[in-house]
């Protein structure tokens, strides 16, 4: 059965968000980047219009733009009220309120919808997903996944981590993933630790950043993930 609408709770993040989220720098906004499961975000956008290449993927790009905002519309709420309830377990720091967050999140996907039309014609928005991309080998510098492994680990399990970890560095030099715990609970994925034992013994290298994005109390970790071939400098803090 394919994806529904009503099964898609869109919530979309900016560049500066990703910038943070995934410790970017300037060579990697030079570098090629594809975004797995990117979903509204303005990411695409906004890193296209300071000349990154980007591609993102993502089942809901099947819709159209008037559907999708139509779904933002439905969730919104709901998200919102999901927030009230699980207050303590998030740093109000930079974002103040749920509000506040709705309205940054809401700007966001607008200026995603704005662009979705354009960038799906160009085919930087493609309907692919995770654990198999249409991509050759080495492809990208770089693939990132944010909110979606690991913080979704009641709906995909152990198997499906690590073969859409390997399929993310197949297609691209490192692959990076935020945040290492599951969605509103904020502990730690139950798959994590597993899923980085089975890609060291498949002879993957792996490691565990520090970043500056911290909304998810304890949620300021990234994993990063190089493919058995890759040159890695020795301080990278690799796990072994």
């Amino acid at each position: 059965m394919g994806l529904t609408l009503k099964q898609v709770v869109p919530w979309g993040r900016s560049l500066n968000d990703y910038i943070r989220m995934f410790n970017l720098t300037e060579e990697d906004l030079n570098g090629s980047i594809l975004d797995c499961g990117g979903g509204p975000s303005s990411f695409n956008a906004e890193a296209t219009q300071a000349g990154t290449r980007v591609v993102s993927c993502d089942p809901l790009y099947q819709f159209s733009v008037e559907e999708i905002n139509g779904r933002i519309l439905d969730t919104y709420p709901l998200i919102l009220e999901a927030l009230d309830a699980n207050l303590g377990k998030f740093v109000w720091r930079d974002i103040t309120t749920p509000e506040h967050l709705g309205q940054l999140r809401l700007a966001n996907m607008k200026q995603f919808l704005a662009d979705f039309p354009t960038g799906k014609e160009q085919g930087r928005y493609l309907v692919e997903s995770l654990p198999a991309l249409p991509f050759r080998d080495r492809t990208f510098d770089l693939a990132l996944c944010a909110h979606l492994l690991f913080s979704y680990s009641e709906q995909f399990d152990l198997d499906f981590h690590i073969n859409a970890i390997r399929e993310m560095c197949r297609v691209a030099k490192q692959a990076r993933v935020f945040p290492l715990l599951t969605n509103f609970a904020g502990d730690i994925s139950p798959h994590l630790h597993a899923t980085i034992e089975r890609l060291g013994e498949l002879g993957y290298g792996v490691c565990i950043e520090d970043v500056k994005y911290e909304f998810q109390k304890g949620g300021n970790q990234m994993l990063c993930v190089f493919p058995p071939d890759s040159e890695i400098e020795e301080d990278s803090g690799i796990l072994g």
